[in-house]
């Protein structure tokens, strides 16, 4: 069945995430409630100090079932994918598995895995025996988990363009839903620390000493997380939160530099608001991408003040959790969801003293109140950029 073009809004009926600030969604809101920021020095043993977010605990083997897929990738999913099993049940009960689709989004893919077994064949010259590149470290390894876990047959695919990747699964769920392909998708993304992606910001000079400090005049540079988030929509039942629109764009101004107006930011968010049919003037709050580099922040927050004008509230999130890269789309869609379901915008940590030139409202402390709509933006390199836009349901 495909859905009429007005029919914009689709129910998220449930989500969860896991990272540094918790492995439940519950206690995620309760770090981003009380303003409590996770990053702590990185674990791995790197050539340079920075700050990272550790998914926390220990996370279990994967099932014999799956044991060729073990790696941190996978079982960080299958951690998360366990706040979702009951509605992922009750929608294969509802629509039928082959009408359950999975988008992923992923930046490292399994790449952790394959830097272990590089470092063992360095050292005795013959790959680990439990080392299966196709499973462990190519996209479609995570795609199959997540399958094979929640039982779900239909149209399946992983996107990967860097920091907005689990941003724009949600466009393409919403795509596959609106075209009659499925009747309800997970979407969602993950990603896990690796030293290829910490080496690679270090060499473009992105990564701070310390935790970020999106926003502030004394930022100087990102902190990476690891975590994955995902979604469950579905085309009926009963939701605090619906999916209204997800603008994307591609402004190709640089590799790794944004456009210096945030032409793509600003493209992205003023089409989720076409796809809504709302005015700027609707939007209650923005979970910036705001990752703390210098460049990046001036940018988004050109282009938010260009969309929705100055006082809008802005946070950042990265401070609380770091930059989740492929997973950070869909991590921070969960945190403006649970901003609305929880009616409060999170303080921005680390802004203060807010550059002086970004002229957008920064929030710095935690603030109460009704969200009816918020936008979410994931910004990446070689300008592909995404703006989620959930709203609360009357």
């Amino acid at each position: 069945m495909r859905d009429h073009p007005s029919q914009r809004a689709y129910p998220l009926t449930a989500y969860a995430a896991g990272n540094c600030l918790g492995r439940t969604t519950d206690e995620i809101v309760r770090a981003l409630s009380a303003g409590a920021s996770a990053l702590r020095p990185c674990p791995l043993q790197l050539p340079f100090d920075t700050a990272c977010g550790v998914f926390p605990g220990v996370l279990e083997p994967l099932p014999l079932s799956l044991a060729a897929y073990d790696s941190r990738l996978s079982r960080i999913a299958l951690a998360v994918l366990d706040g979702l099993a009951g509605a992922v049940d009750r929608a294969i009960r509802r629509w039928g598995r082959d009408r359950v689709g999975v988008v992923v989004g992923t930046s490292t893919g399994g790449i952790l895995e394959s830097e272990r077994a590089e470092r063992a064949h360095a050292e005795s010259g013959v790959l680990p025996p439990t080392f299966n590149f196709d499973r462990q470290h190519a996209f479609h390894g995570i795609l199959e988990v997540i399958r094979l876990r929640t039982g779900a047959g239909g149209p399946a695919c992983v996107i990967s363009t860097a920091c907005s990747s689990s941003g724009k699964v949600l466009g393409s769920a919403r795509r596959m839903m609106a075209a009659g392909l499925a009747d309800a998708v997970i979407a969602g993304g993950v990603d896990s620390l690796c030293h290829t992606t910490l080496r690679g910001f270090a060499s473009l000079q992105a990564l701070s000493t310390r935790a970020c400090r999106p926003f502030s005049a004394e930022r100087d540079g990102t902190s990476i997380g690891e975590g994955g988030a995902f979604l469950l929509l579905e085309r009926g039942g009963d939701a605090a939160v619906r999916l209204l629109g997800v603008g994307e764009s591609s402004d190709a101004h640089h590799m790794s530099h944004p456009h210096p107006e945030g032409l793509g930011a600003r493209l992205a968010m003023e089409e989720a608001l076409r796809q809504a049919g709302l005015e700027p003037g609707a939007v209650d709050h923005v979970n910036a991408h705001g990752t703390g580099t210098p460049a990046s922040d001036v940018a988004e927050a050109k282009a938010i003040a260009a969309v929705v004008g100055t006082r809008t509230p802005v946070t950042s999130t990265k401070g609380y959790s770091g930059h989740l890269l492929g997973a950070a789309g869909a991590t921070e869609a969960v945190f403006a969801a649970l901003s609305i379901e929880h009616a409060f915008v999170p303080e921005s940590l680390g802004a203060a003293p807010v550059d002086p030139l970004i002229t957008v409202d920064v929030c710095l402390r935690r603030r109460q109140g009704r969200l009816t709509a918020v936008l979410s933006n994931s910004l990446a390199f070689g300008g592909s950029n995404v703006s989620v836009l959930l709203g609360g349901t009357a």
